[in-house]
């Protein structure tokens, strides 16, 4: 496990990466994310507003976290295929000072992580809150998602190594 703090607007928060096949409790998980490979290039989506990002987003009532990648993954970078865990971020908030109970986030929540091999690619329609995408190399990363971290290099990293039995 790998731990580091981060900066989220005015909150110093401790983000934990695990490496796990089982997911923690559903209604701790605050959202779902993933990185999507096509002949061994990355997909990075440009979202309104935010700049290049991997799919990923809030679940939706009654969606599992899967689905809810699956759609994430269509909404921003018109992809689909086959998805799987790679573990999940624990995200804690008791070293941020600015956390209080009217938070919409847990004291303690989770993001899950999943590695997506695409089977389809879709015209890109930029409909929803993506304005374009790019294939990339893994190792292009840092020179486009200007918040990239070592936490979200290992989760990478893990995705790079996964390989479907």
């Amino acid at each position: 496990m790998t731990t580091t703090y981060v900066n989220w607007g005015e909150s110093n928060v401790k983000l934990t990466w695990k490496r796990d096949n089982q997911l923690p409790d559903q209604n701790l998980i605050t959202s779902v994310h993933g990185f999507c490979f096509h002949n061994n290039k990355l997909v990075l989506v440009d979202l309104n507003h935010r700049g290049w990002d991997f799919p990923g987003g809030h679940i939706e009532l009654g969606e599992t976290s899967e689905e809810c990648f699956k759609r994430e993954a269509m909404e921003e970078g018109y992809v689909s295929g086959e998805c799987h865990l790679l573990g999940y971020m624990i995200v804690d908030h008791h070293d941020n000072p600015t956390w209080d109970e009217n938070s919409p986030y847990p004291k303690v929540g989770y993001q899950v992580f999943y590695r997506m091999d695409i089977t389809e690619i879709y015209a890109f329609d930029a409909t929803y809150e993506s304005v374009q995408r790019v294939f990339i190399d893994p190792d292009e990363v840092k020179d486009y998602y200007h918040d990239w971290h070592e936490l979200y290099q290992e989760i990478l990293n893990n995705a790079l190594k996964f390989h479907v039995m």
